[in-house]
């Protein structure tokens, strides 16, 4: 055995497999796209045999391109799309409904008649969460209730529920293991996030039944063996967190006070609060960093439904753009003295504003608004979205969240994007060497607990700095900047 790890990182447009070596470098990646199903106005789906058939193909391409075969892998990490849901059957494996991804609002009118009946309080000192569309928990009582028999079968304990990572864990152990973390539980509005347990009181209001739901584990466990078929020997799976408490960890953001910001379809601030589970005051969630030997770190979190997915919105639907790549350029060139503004709530607003009605709006434009200024519009939004977040963070977090801000994700990789990002936030924003840290949070996780890769405090003390990006623009504009951007956000709020 070499030591490799091979890490599953399955997002939401794309799924990815990583093999890392025994030193924890990237040895060999495999990616494949998969289709998004848009049925209604607001809809999100996935294919979730798509899914797997992705996982499955892009782990044998990872294991090809490293040089190296199942035999030589110790451990599986898996990170997941959080949120997202599939309903599958216990004898067939085979799935109800598509997966209802995390973007999804269709359950909108659902958590207005929740809130309305003075049930949010409830669900967030529970849960941490507030009542959007946003968790899992309403996107499967709407399954439940639209699928004929559907929720029937469940109580008959015919169907089972999950997060991706559940769906994954239950296709590569050949149906042996129906099995989730404490990370991925405590974004489904069913978990009790302090007595770490699902919650029969909540799974009652949105009648649920709980023999549907998965044993919730540490995040580095045992959550079984792949089956020797598919991958070329029986590979234990012992690592699972969802996608940005894995960046966290990979970020190796251990000690109260450190934030991290993953800039990938969306974009998602945690600041580690130890096992002080601080309730917000400013709207953010509060949610479980990693549950390590049964001892649970909490973490407060801002969500952002659309960043990178702003910048495919001018590739695929308004073909300004051929690539990513040219967003940073082109904003680079734009007219300085056009303020134009993108509030990109194409599926509504998350942190701080959590308004589900909101829907995309551009301020500022004149007969001279180009593609330049298109394309810097898209990229500010995920720095003021950002600044909204961390000055959130600081309010709650006892007033002194560190101003430094660990970055990661595709869109990081935009030097012009993360200069403005620390222009904005007045702040040192930090990119690693290595940019694929959630990943790597889930192949420590795995690697870790076969023991093999180092322990927590020398895996932070092998965090390496590629870049510091630090403030240079002037305190006047950027207020100036920053007010503008709260006026567009204000156009874009619904009525509620």
């Amino acid at each position: 055995m070499t030591g490799h790890i091979l890490a599953i990182d399955q997002g939401t447009t794309s799924s990815r497999a990583i093999v890392f070596d025994r030193k924890m470098r990237i040895a060999g990646v495999g990616q494949k796209e998969f289709a998004q199903h848009f049925p209604d106005s607001g809809w999100v789906e996935h294919d979730p045999d798509e899914i797997w058939k992705t996982v499955l193909s892009t782990c044998k391409t990872a294991l090809r391109k490293a040089g190296v075969t199942a035999e030589k892998i110790a451990a599986i990490g898996i990170t997941n799309q959080r949120e997202t849901i599939v309903v599958w059957d216990r004898k067939t494996g085979k799935s109800v409904h598509n997966a209802i991804v995390w973007q999804d609002r269709r359950t909108a009118s659902l958590c207005r008649k929740l809130k309305n009946q003075g049930l949010e309080t409830t669900f967030s000192r529970k849960t941490g969460l507030l009542l959007d569309p946003y968790f899992s928990g309403t996107k499967l009582s709407w399954l439940l209730s639209r699928v004929p028999g559907a929720r029937a079968k469940a109580r008959r304990g015919e169907l089972l529920f999950g997060t991706i990572d559940t769906f994954l864990i239950w296709r590569l152990t050949g149906g042996r293991c129906h099995v989730t973390d404490a990370t991925n539980a405590s974004r489904t509005l069913l978990y009790n996030i302090a007595d770490g347990a699902w919650d029969e009181d909540l799974c009652k209001i949105l009648d649920i039944p709980m023999a549907m739901l998965p044993e919730v584990k540490d995040c580095a466990a045992n959550f079984g063996s792949t089956r020797k078929e598919l991958l070329g020997a029986e590979i234990p799976i012992l690592g699972v967190a969802g996608d940005q408490q894995a960046a966290t960890i990979g970020q190796a953001c251990f000690s109260p006070g450190m934030v991290k910001s993953t800039y990938g379809t969306g974009c998602f601030a945690l600041i580690n609060t130890g096992s002080d589970m601080v309730r917000s005051k400013n709207r953010l969630l509060t949610t479980i960093a990693y549950r390590l030997n049964g001892r649970t770190t909490y973490a407060l979190e801002g969500s952002i439904f659309v960043a990178g997915a702003a910048v495919q919105w001018l590739r695929d639907g308004l073909g300004i753009i051929k690539s990513a790549a040219e967003t940073g350029k082109l904003a680079a060139r734009a007219d300085p003295n056009q303020d134009v503004y993108l509030v990109p709530a194409f599926v509504g607003l998350g942190a701080p504003w959590w308004d589900a009605e909101a829907r995309g709006t551009m301020v500022g434009m004149t007969r001279n608004t180009g593609r330049a200024e298109f394309a810097r519009a898209a990229l500010e939004a995920v720095a003021y979205q950002t600044c909204d977040l961390v000055a959130a963070m600081n309010r709650d977090w006892k007033g002194s969240a560190r101003t430094v801000l660990r970055v990661d994700g595709g869109m990081v990789a935009s030097d012009w994007t993360m200069q403005r990002l620390a222009d904005l936030l007045d702040a040192p924003v930090d990119r690693p060497t290595i940019l694929e840290t959630t990943a790597l949070g889930a192949a420590w996780l795995a690697g870790s607990k076969a023991g093999i890769w180092p322990n927590r405090s020398a895996f932070a003390k092998s965090w390496a700095l590629d870049r510091r990006f630090r403030p240079q623009m002037d305190d006047k504009t950027r207020k100036a900047k920053l007010k503008g951007w709260k006026g567009a956000v204000s156009r874009t709020l619904s009525d509620r």
